[in-house]
């Protein structure tokens, strides 16, 4: 028996990798005799560098960047050494999570962090990234990310603008002589799992902007002013198309990657399972495992799970997913190609007991052997 085991983290509890492997400890006890292959996953966001740099033999790299407030703080990406590859999580330099709540305000928030990130890479050789720009704190259209890669946005006076959705107010000009000519080697993977504009009601400034703290009057202003950047951009660029599905993405970085890095916006999980090269796996197996820390409606909507229930489907192969908790809602996944999920939980327990790592794994092993010892009797009794 083949089976293939391709769990998403479970967040502040488990990563992809020790969840598959105590899934797969659980299944071996019920069917000892089976074949497992683990294959760590993400879907573009929080856990891509983990999951990439486990499941590719690669290695983490920790510099100092700028937060989204321009202060110094400690950030990883992780390097593939064979392909010359970067992953980096946007949101490790200019992640929300790395502010307070009374420090959002995009007004003011920069992604030069991202940049910086881009730039040591480049550094240390590496020629194709793969970029997560999920969980942003920003609003600036990526311009802070230009900036420090050489790029000159400059106001009417050639003085650079301020970092910040608030220098684009006085953005006059942009200049590419001076950006890094290393990056004309390099491609530009970017998991971006949204389809926003980067201006107007769906743009990325009205959908986004006020969970990043902006008020009415800073939604309407950053709009403005990201609408006059995109027509600078499209006068060096033949690729700055501000209504391009994607480019809005984490507060418009994705169209600064589309337009001057030549970018490709791909959904996040099927970038991550291309390059872990997970298909073929499927194809030969007999089952396959799947799961993420909370299975809900949302689950379907491109999350690491659908993804790989969709691959399963495409070969027929069976797939059963654990999570650390589902949703009533969490139904509509068994229309999606998983056949089966359980919950890990076994008792009443704490928020704090369940997700300890020690009690998280020793969960998701004791149901994943029971579940499998039903799965052996139904099979081959």
């Amino acid at each position: 028996m083949n089976v293939v085991i391709a769990i998403d983290s479970f967040k502040g509890s488990l990563t992809s990798w020790d969840a598959g492997t105590a899934a797969g400890e659980g299944l071996q006890k019920a069917i000892p005799n089976a074949t497992v292959r683990v294959f760590p996953v993400a879907d573009g966001g929080e856990g891509t560098v983990e999951a990439l740099v486990q499941g590719l033999n690669g290695r983490k790299r920790r510099i100092t960047a700028l937060d989204p407030l321009g202060r110094p703080i400690e950030c990883e990406y992780g390097i593939l050494d064979d392909t010359h590859t970067a992953i980096i999580e946007m949101s490790a330099a200019a992640g929300i999570f790395l502010l307070t709540d009374d420090e959002r305000d995009p007004l003011y928030t920069t992604t030069y962090g991202v940049g910086q990130l881009i730039a040591d890479a480049l550094e240390n050789g590496c020629r194709h990234f793969i970029v997560g720009i999920g969980g942003s704190a920003t609003n600036d259209g990526g311009a802070g990310m230009l900036q420090a890669l050489g790029f000159a946005l400059l106001d009417k006076n050639g003085t650079p603008i301020p970092h910040g959705a608030i220098g684009l107010k006085d953005l006059a000009e942009i200049k590419l002589d001076g950006a890094d000519p290393r990056l004309r080697e390099c491609t530009f993977c970017i998991a971006c799992d949204v389809k926003n504009p980067l201006c107007g009601e769906n743009g990325c400034s009205a959908i986004f902007g006020p969970q990043k703290g902006a008020t009415p009057q800073a939604v309407a202003q950053m709009d403005e002013w990201l609408r006059s950047y995109a027509q600078l951009a499209s006068a060096v660029s033949d690729m700055a198309d501000k209504d391009a599905e994607g480019v809005g993405a984490a507060g418009g970085i994705g169209f600064a990657f589309k337009a001057f890095l030549n970018g490709e916006l791909v959904s996040g999980i099927d970038l991550i399972l291309r390059e872990i090269r997970i298909e073929e796996a499927i194809k030969s197996a007999d089952l396959v495992i799947t799961g993420e820390g909370r299975l809900d409606a949302q689950t379907v909507m491109g999350k690491a799970p659908f993804g790989i229930a969709s691959l399963a489907q495409k070969y027929k192969k069976p797939v059963v997913a654990f999570s650390g908790c589902v949703t009533p809602e969490a139904t509509v996944c068994n229309t999606a190609g998983i056949d089966a999920f359980f919950p890990v939980l076994r008792t009443v327990t704490t928020l704090a007991e369940a997700l300890d790592p020690v009690n998280a794994r020793a969960n998701m092993v004791a149901t994943a052997e029971q579940v499998f010892r039903l799965y052996a009797m139904a099979k081959f009794v």
